[in-house]
């Protein structure tokens, strides 16, 4: 009973200072000391942090597609209208906590995009963009 019991404590000692130095090996970087700004591309360089494991796996290289754990397959051709454009933009305003401003201008524009503009309750413009309805990129053009 004796041997039993040393052996158990043994390896509790033993697993304990293993998990130990692996918890301490995990441990963020201190802090840099004083020294120069880092405006350089020193600033850019992974740290501690939730993102900063991709970077050991080689670079950029990531282990796992992006989208793989996505809600919703995404379309190569997204085909969007109009309409959908604008609930688009205005999701995203309301995502971003922007109440105010609403989407006005809605209509196809001359190179095939879909063109609009955000305004305030007013009316006034504060920009325009045109939206590609085949990969939903927005484009600012005033």
């Amino acid at each position: 009973m004796r041997n039993t019991l040393l052996a158990a404590a043994a390896a509790f000692v033993i697993g304990g200072a293993t998990v130990g130095s692996l918890i301490s090996y995990a441990q963020p970087a201190p802090p840099p000391g004083p020294g120069p700004a880092m405006d350089g591309p020193e600033r850019h360089q992974p740290g501690p942090g939730p993102m900063g494991w991709m970077h050991r796996w080689g670079g950029h290289h990531r282990p796992i597609a992006p989208g793989t754990f996505a809600l919703v397959f995404r379309q190569k051709d997204r085909n969007l209208s109009a309409q959908d454009v604008q609930k688009v933009v205005e999701g995203f305003l309301l995502w971003r906590g922007n109440h105010t401003w609403k989407v006005i201008d809605v209509a196809p524009a001359s190179d095939g995009a879909i063109g609009f503009s955000l305004a305030t309750q007013e009316g006034s413009v504060i920009a325009k963009f045109t939206m590609d309805p085949h990969s939903g990129r927005v484009t600012r053009v005033g």
